[in-house]
């Protein structure tokens, strides 16, 4: 059979139809930007005492000094979160200096938020583990979808896994703000974070084999990549005008619904028409679009014969068996496979880790989102201009040691200098987002075509670790505000020495058989 890309090649490289493609897809992952994102509001957690009974009835103007003791936090002096002086007489009002936990609840401040899920369910002192573990049950359904997503869409098809999980997602969402109890909340996440990452690589995928050879790179960073970013931006914006976090995540989670038109418009893949032996939805899936682009099609495409050695082929491919062993079956696969886990762990807890401690900087943390959301686009800007021009090992290593070295510089910075503080930050999360973008690419070209996919799968599912970390680490800045960025300015600094090891790969022929896998550059 033909190469597809020769078979299509009547349609051109771009015409309406791609560009169709291209722009719709591009926008289906704007709600990845803020789906898991939008704990950083909702999951935040307010300033914060014991609550006093009789404090307004009793005591009247009673500081609160005399009945909660001070605590320093990142080098201030605060009422304590979570104890209070026992009362020694309540008729007069007296306290000793034994202290007690907070048995009457806390008093939150509403400066900021009119609720989060804190401020619902009292996610603070010995329930304090519970905000960060919900964004980590968040990301373990994304571990779970990574591992489903490919195997749902090559059995029941791209366009339907990819209306499916974005009708999921937008349903749950919306059942997930109704949550009336911390525990529902964390399972509803679980399942937004499911459909989200499947919605995502359903939307990739679909894209890369619609779209021709050329443009999938433009498609995967500019276009995917770029809209990510997007709709990380829209998020501190809804987030500012809407305080209530049940508000906020209804106002986010009904955009969904925009999207249904796109039904009518989005095709199913051809080639995995094709690959199920559907020749002639295939067939006319690529007339229309040869009609959209004005062109006129040969009279017969794809001919049963082709297809059917294509099955042949499929079926042969099928019996000769590759499993997860053959990762590591011979020295420079396993290498391979190793430092790309490394380093899809340390880039996915950088990224996220930076993203989740918004909170904790200095500043608005409104203004921080959004730049912090705007740097991603000078990332991932960045490495598009280098993917195209300078070596794959130059990019990764540049990005990652540069984001290393900026987040460490930090620990030198006195505390006054706010402004140059989230510079080094904002740059530093620039680097990293290229990064991400960009890791995609490289393992694509490592690994060889026959366990290509469970090498991504692999290194996918491996980066889900580093994100399941990530808001522990964010957890710790609220504690010590520059341990975050020296953790994780040491470990991406390493992590960028190390990938200087793998092989370069721009403009060279991708491995087919593990055998062809080349060592690295020791």
């Amino acid at each position: 059979m033909r190469d597809y890309e020769d078979l299509t090649a009547f349609l051109g490289e771009w015409g309406p139809f791609q560009l169709l493609i291209f722009i719709l897809l591009s926008l289906s992952s704007v709600p990845n930007g803020y789906v898991g994102m939008a704990t950083v509001f909702v999951a935040d957690i307010p300033p914060h005492h014991c609550k006093i009974p009789h404090l307004n009835s009793s005591y009247g103007s009673l500081n609160l000094n005399l009945s909660i003791p001070l605590e320093e936090v990142k080098g201030k002096i605060i009422l304590s979160k979570c104890h209070r002086y026992k009362e020694l007489n309540v008729s007069n009002g007296g306290f000793g200096n034994e202290t007690e936990s907070c048995l009457d609840g806390w008093d939150f401040s509403k400066e900021r938020y009119i609720s989060t899920i804190v401020t619902e369910w009292n996610l603070v002192c010995d329930d304090a583990w519970k905000a960060p573990f919900t964004v980590t049950v968040f990301f373990f359904g994304v571990l779970i979808g990574s591992f489903i997503s490919g195997v749902i869409s090559d059995r029941y098809g791209r366009k339907v896994t990819f209306f499916t999980t974005m009708a999921v997602r937008t349903i749950f969402s919306l059942v997930q703000a109704a949550s009336n109890s911390w525990e529902m909340f964390c399972v509803l996440y679980f399942i937004v974070g499911m459909a989200d990452i499947s919605n995502y690589c359903c939307a990739f995928i679909l894209g890369c084999e619609i779209l021709s050879k050329s443009s999938r790179i433009t498609f995967a960073i500019i276009g995917v990549c770029m809209s990510y970013a997007t709709g990380y931006m829209f998020l501190p914006l809804f987030a500012y005008y809407i305080r209530n976090w049940r508000i906020l995540l209804t106002a986010l989670a009904i955009q969904g619904f925009l999207y249904i038109p796109m039904w009518w418009y989005i095709p199913e893949s051809p080639r995995w028409l094709l690959s199920q032996g559907r020749v002639e939805e295939a067939e006319a899936i690529i007339r229309a679009a040869a009609k959209m682009n004005g062109v006129i099609p040969p009279e017969v495409i794809f001919k049963q014969s082709d297809c059917d050695q294509l099955l042949e082929k499929n079926d042969q491919a099928r019996k000769v068996h590759y499993s997860w062993t053959d990762l590591l079956k011979t020295t420079n696969i396993r290498y391979i496979t190793i430092l790309n886990m490394i380093i899809w762990i340390v880039i996915s807890m950088t990224y996220y880790g930076l993203s989740l401690n918004t909170p904790n900087m200095d500043g608005d943390p409104y203004l921080n989102c959004l730049i912090a959301a705007a740097s991603e686009v000078v990332g991932y800007s960045l490495t598009w201009f280098f993917v195209r021009y300078t070596p794959r090992r130059f990019t990764l290593s540049f990005s990652l040691l540069l984001s290393g070295a900026l987040l460490l510089l930090i620990r030198f910075i006195p505390e006054e200098l706010n402004v140059l503080i989230l510079t080094l930050i904002m740059t530093g999360k620039s680097g990293v987002s290229g990064a991400f973008a960009f890791v995609y690419l490289y393992a694509t070209e490592l690994f060889p075509t026959v366990v290509r996919n469970m090498g991504l799968g692999a290194t996918s599912m491996a980066s889900r670790i580093g994100s399941l970390c990530s808001p522990y680490i964010a957890y710790i800045g609220t504690y010590n505000k520059i341990l975050p960025y020296i953790l994780m300015g040491g470990i991406t600094i390493i992590t960028g020495i190390l990938s200087l090891l793998l092989p370069e790969t721009k403009d060279e022929e991708l491995p087919e058989l593990i055998s062809q896998v080349k060592p690295l550059k020791l």
